[in-house]
């Protein structure tokens, strides 16, 4: 994958941790809700390796 797909690929796993984390706490599921942080802190370091590798090669 290039650099661009990548970095929307990782935007889009923690809009969808966000949504499950959403959809979590409006069904009072608590498990949805803990699923949905962790896939936005997997999203977010993700993102943060994107960063550091942009920062490397620039």
């Amino acid at each position: 994958m290039n650099d661009a797909a990548d970095k929307m690929k990782h935007k889009g796993e923690e809009l969808g941790g966000k949504a499950k984390e959403t959809a979590g706490k409006a069904t009072d599921n608590e498990e949805l809700e803990a699923e949905g942080r962790a896939d936005q802190t997997s999203a977010n370091l993700k993102q943060a390796g994107d960063d550091v590798k942009d920062a490397v090669t620039n």
